[in-house]
Protein backbone atom coordinates (compact mmCIF):
# COMPACT_ATOMS: atom_id res chain seq x y z
CA UNK A 1 0.00 0.00 0.00
CA UNK A 2 0.93 3.40 -0.78
CA UNK A 3 2.28 5.66 2.51
CA UNK A 4 -0.62 8.54 2.49
CA UNK A 5 -0.54 10.13 6.49
CA UNK A 6 1.87 10.35 9.62
CA UNK A 7 0.65 10.25 12.99
CA UNK A 8 3.31 11.75 15.57
CA UNK A 9 3.57 11.39 18.78
CA UNK A 10 4.49 14.51 20.39
CA UNK A 11 6.75 14.39 23.74
CA UNK A 12 10.00 13.69 22.90
CA UNK A 13 9.18 13.20 18.98
CA UNK A 14 7.97 17.11 17.94
CA UNK A 15 9.02 18.22 21.40
CA UNK A 16 12.29 18.40 24.13
CA UNK A 17 10.00 17.49 27.12
CA UNK A 18 10.37 13.70 28.24
CA UNK A 19 12.86 15.01 30.88
CA UNK A 20 11.03 17.84 32.17
CA UNK A 21 8.24 15.63 32.70
CA UNK A 22 10.57 12.95 34.30
CA UNK A 23 11.51 15.76 36.88
CA UNK A 24 7.67 17.37 37.30
CA UNK A 25 6.98 13.32 37.96
CA UNK A 26 10.09 12.78 40.62
CA UNK A 27 9.14 16.21 42.46
CA UNK A 28 5.66 14.85 42.75
CA UNK A 29 7.13 11.69 44.47
CA UNK A 30 9.97 13.06 46.80
CA UNK A 31 7.14 14.19 49.46
CA UNK A 32 5.74 10.40 49.25
CA UNK A 33 8.78 8.76 50.08
CA UNK A 34 9.63 7.45 46.89
CA UNK A 35 13.02 8.42 45.25
CA UNK A 36 11.80 8.33 41.32
CA UNK A 37 15.23 7.72 38.95
CA UNK A 38 14.92 7.37 35.03
CA UNK A 39 14.47 3.69 35.38
CA UNK A 40 11.72 3.85 37.58
CA UNK A 41 10.09 6.94 35.05
CA UNK A 42 11.00 4.53 31.40
CA UNK A 43 9.58 1.07 33.68
CA UNK A 44 6.03 2.70 34.98
CA UNK A 45 5.65 5.73 32.39
CA UNK A 46 6.89 4.84 29.03
CA UNK A 47 6.65 1.25 28.95
CA UNK A 48 3.61 0.57 31.16
CA UNK A 49 1.78 4.04 31.95
CA UNK A 50 1.08 2.65 35.41
CA UNK A 51 2.93 5.49 37.36
CA UNK A 52 3.85 4.97 40.72
CA UNK A 53 1.05 4.94 42.89
CA UNK A 54 1.56 1.46 43.15
CA UNK A 55 4.57 1.75 45.37
CA UNK A 56 2.98 4.23 47.96
CA UNK A 57 2.47 2.93 51.45
CA UNK A 58 -0.09 2.95 52.86
CA UNK A 59 -1.82 3.41 49.51
CA UNK A 60 -3.67 6.64 48.55
CA UNK A 61 -7.28 6.70 47.86
CA UNK A 62 -8.33 7.41 44.32
CA UNK A 63 -9.68 10.49 45.58
CA UNK A 64 -6.21 11.55 46.83
CA UNK A 65 -4.02 10.21 43.70
CA UNK A 66 -6.43 12.72 41.66
CA UNK A 67 -5.24 15.81 44.36
CA UNK A 68 -1.97 14.55 44.13
CA UNK A 69 -2.16 14.22 40.15
CA UNK A 70 -3.50 17.74 39.56
CA UNK A 71 -1.12 19.67 41.88
CA UNK A 72 1.84 17.88 39.93
CA UNK A 73 -0.56 18.79 35.95
CA UNK A 74 -0.34 22.33 37.59
CA UNK A 75 3.18 22.67 38.52
CA UNK A 76 4.18 20.97 35.39
CA UNK A 77 2.02 23.43 33.22
CA UNK A 78 3.83 26.57 35.24
CA UNK A 79 7.11 25.36 34.07
CA UNK A 80 6.09 24.76 30.69
CA UNK A 81 5.11 28.45 30.50
CA UNK A 82 8.20 29.38 32.37
CA UNK A 83 10.91 27.82 30.53
CA UNK A 84 11.84 27.77 26.91
CA UNK A 85 10.12 24.25 25.20
CA UNK A 86 12.35 23.69 22.31
CA UNK A 87 11.68 21.22 18.84
CA UNK A 88 13.21 18.11 18.51
CA UNK A 89 16.70 19.19 16.57
CA UNK A 90 15.73 19.08 12.78
CA UNK A 91 11.88 18.38 13.25
CA UNK A 92 10.87 21.89 11.67
CA UNK A 93 12.34 21.11 8.24
CA UNK A 94 11.62 17.08 8.15
CA UNK A 95 7.81 18.51 9.00
CA UNK A 96 7.93 20.99 5.99
CA UNK A 97 9.36 18.46 3.54
CA UNK A 98 6.98 15.96 4.42
CA UNK A 99 3.65 17.92 4.98
CA UNK A 100 3.11 18.94 1.23
CA UNK A 101 3.52 15.07 0.28
CA UNK A 102 1.68 13.45 3.44
CA UNK A 103 -1.33 13.93 5.77
CA UNK A 104 -0.04 14.05 9.11
CA UNK A 105 -2.05 14.59 12.86
CA UNK A 106 -1.06 14.86 16.35
CA UNK A 107 -1.96 11.58 18.91
CA UNK A 108 -0.18 12.33 21.79
CA UNK A 109 -1.34 11.23 25.55
CA UNK A 110 -0.39 15.05 26.49
CA UNK A 111 -3.27 17.02 28.08
CA UNK A 112 -4.67 19.75 25.79
CA UNK A 113 -3.71 22.41 27.96
CA UNK A 114 -0.01 21.11 28.63
CA UNK A 115 -0.08 20.58 24.69
CA UNK A 116 -1.16 24.27 24.01
CA UNK A 117 1.55 25.95 26.16
CA UNK A 118 4.10 24.33 24.30
CA UNK A 119 2.75 25.06 21.24
CA UNK A 120 1.81 28.39 21.35
CA UNK A 121 5.65 29.25 21.28
CA UNK A 122 6.40 26.76 18.27
CA UNK A 123 5.18 27.01 14.45
CA UNK A 124 5.18 23.15 14.29
CA UNK A 125 1.02 22.65 14.28
CA UNK A 126 0.32 24.37 10.64
CA UNK A 127 1.67 20.75 9.32
CA UNK A 128 -0.60 18.83 10.79
CA UNK A 129 -4.55 18.63 9.86
CA UNK A 130 -5.36 17.60 13.80
CA UNK A 131 -4.34 16.87 17.24
CA UNK A 132 -5.55 14.44 19.13
CA UNK A 133 -4.91 14.53 23.29
CA UNK A 134 -5.63 12.89 26.40
CA UNK A 135 -8.82 14.30 26.65
CA UNK A 136 -10.50 13.28 23.12
CA UNK A 137 -10.29 9.64 23.95
CA UNK A 138 -10.99 7.02 26.79
CA UNK A 139 -8.52 4.85 27.15
CA UNK A 140 -4.68 6.22 26.68
CA UNK A 141 -2.08 4.60 25.14
CA UNK A 142 -1.05 1.15 25.30
CA UNK A 143 -4.25 1.04 24.61
CA UNK A 144 -4.75 0.97 20.39
CA UNK A 145 -7.70 3.86 20.86
CA UNK A 146 -5.53 6.75 20.33
CA UNK A 147 -4.45 5.44 17.20
CA UNK A 148 -7.58 4.09 15.69
CA UNK A 149 -9.34 7.19 16.26
CA UNK A 150 -6.57 8.89 14.49
CA UNK A 151 -7.23 6.22 11.51
CA UNK A 152 -10.81 7.48 11.84
CA UNK A 153 -10.01 10.95 11.28
CA UNK A 154 -7.86 10.38 8.59
CA UNK A 155 -10.63 7.93 6.60
CA UNK A 156 -7.66 5.97 5.95
CA UNK A 157 -6.35 2.01 6.46
CA UNK A 158 -3.63 1.09 9.04
CA UNK A 159 -1.59 -0.41 5.95
CA UNK A 160 -1.28 3.37 4.62
CA UNK A 161 -0.09 4.65 6.92
CA UNK A 162 2.78 5.29 9.58
CA UNK A 163 3.20 6.15 13.27
CA UNK A 164 6.04 7.81 14.82
CA UNK A 165 6.97 7.43 18.42
CA UNK A 166 8.98 7.20 21.35
CA UNK A 167 7.96 4.77 23.91
CA UNK A 168 7.14 1.35 24.10
CA UNK A 169 3.66 2.03 25.38
CA UNK A 170 3.33 4.18 22.35
CA UNK A 171 4.62 1.60 20.08
CA UNK A 172 2.54 -1.14 21.85
CA UNK A 173 -0.32 1.02 20.87
CA UNK A 174 0.38 1.77 17.25
CA UNK A 175 0.78 -2.05 16.77
CA UNK A 176 -2.64 -2.85 18.32
CA UNK A 177 -3.76 -0.91 15.98
CA UNK A 178 -2.34 -2.34 12.90
CA UNK A 179 -0.13 0.69 12.05
CA UNK A 180 3.73 0.59 11.13
CA UNK A 181 5.82 2.48 13.57
CA UNK A 182 9.09 4.02 13.40
CA UNK A 183 10.92 4.59 17.25
CA UNK A 184 12.49 7.93 17.32
CA UNK A 185 15.05 7.25 20.16
CA UNK A 186 15.75 9.67 23.00
CA UNK A 187 18.69 10.23 25.95
CA UNK A 188 15.53 8.35 28.42
CA UNK A 189 14.80 5.68 25.77
CA UNK A 190 18.74 5.56 24.05
CA UNK A 191 18.92 2.01 25.78
CA UNK A 192 15.80 0.30 24.62
CA UNK A 193 16.28 -2.32 21.55
CA UNK A 194 11.55 -1.64 20.64
CA UNK A 195 11.22 -5.02 19.18
CA UNK A 196 8.00 -4.95 16.98
CA UNK A 197 9.00 -1.60 15.90
CA UNK A 198 9.39 -1.33 12.13
CA UNK A 199 12.40 0.65 12.30
CA UNK A 200 14.33 2.17 15.16
CA UNK A 201 16.05 5.30 14.39
CA UNK A 202 17.88 8.34 17.06
CA UNK A 203 18.28 10.90 14.45
CA UNK A 204 15.69 13.12 12.52
CA UNK A 205 17.63 12.60 9.37
CA UNK A 206 17.57 9.18 9.92
CA UNK A 207 13.90 9.24 10.19
CA UNK A 208 13.33 11.53 6.98
CA UNK A 209 15.46 8.98 4.98
CA UNK A 210 13.30 6.07 6.67
CA UNK A 211 10.22 7.95 5.73
CA UNK A 212 11.65 8.62 2.17
CA UNK A 213 12.37 5.15 1.36
CA UNK A 214 8.58 4.09 2.10
CA UNK A 215 7.21 6.57 0.32
CA UNK A 216 9.97 5.28 -2.91
CA UNK A 217 8.68 1.66 -2.28
CA UNK A 218 4.99 2.92 -2.38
Amino acid sequence: MRLQAILWDNDGVLVDTERLFYEANRDLFLPLGLALSEQHFFDWYLADNCGAWHLIEPRLSQAQIEEWRNDRNRRYAARLASEHIPAIEGVAEVLASLSPRLRMGVVTSANREHFEIIHDRLALMPHFEFVLTHESYACSKPSPEPYLLGLERLQLDAADCLVVEDSPRGLQAATAAGIRCIILRNALTRGHDFPGAYRVVDTMPQLLDEIEQLMAEG
